[in-house]
């Protein structure tokens, strides 16, 4: 990713506040919904209910899809970012609170509204993969294809995925671990015909 991608990007996702999220439901069909989000650096976040639709997608399959635009009268002034991506679910109760504040930040007018009830909220974190850049000022349908490196994410960003994955592996491995022991039917049923070695000549 050039300086001047990265420049781009970023300041889209600043320009910005609501995004597509196309997940992929359990019946294979696509399912994409309009969230709100908030970002840092190239990483994206957003909330859903627990219980929801988009949250279940995500649990079976975290790969996503997502478009960031905005709507103009001008075809030849069309701006915009979509993404392939894999989302996280964040679990860890400092994490979730900072972002909370983001999207706080990203929206202020949610301090007026009734406050939710955060334990039926999922944050999510996004990890883009491969970016693009539609531009169509420098031509009909022009787009320049960007893949997200390490690099381009930063020692922070990488942190928090490490720490998002330990905290999974972790709680995959509590569940584990308190699963009942598998019941083995027919363990000692004979075998249907003797068994012959046939001898090597």
């Amino acid at each position: 990713m050039t300086p001047q991608d990265k420049e781009t990007i970023l300041r889209l996702l600043a320009q910005h506040r609501i995004m597509t999220v196309a997940t992929v439901r359990a019946d294979g069909w696509p399912q994409a919904t309009t969230v709100g989000y908030a970002s840092e650096g190239l990483a994206l976040y957003f909330l859903c209910g627990r219980q929801s639709q988009k949250a279940a997608n995500i649990a079976a399959d975290d790969r996503i899809s997502l478009t960031i635009d905005h709507d103009t009268r001008d075809p030849m002034g069309i701006e915009g970012l979509s993404m392939a991506a894999h989302a996280y679910p964040i679990d860890d109760p400092a994490e979730e609170a900072r972002v909370i504040e983001l999207m706080v930040a990203k929206f202020p007018e949610y301090r007026s509204l009734p406050q939710p009830d955060l334990a039926g909220i999922q944050p999510f974190m996004v990890v883009p993969e491969v970016i693009s850049v539609l531009d169509y000022r420098k031509g009909f349908g022009h787009s320049d294809l960007v893949t997200v490196t390490e690099a381009d994410r930063g020692s922070k960003f990488g942190a928090r995925i490490v720490h998002q994955a330990l905290l999974r592996l972790s709680e995959n491995a509590s569940n584990w671990q308190l699963r009942p022991a598998p019941k083995f039917r027919n363990r000692h049923r004979p075998l249907p015909r003797p068994l012959h070695l046939q001898q090597a000549h």
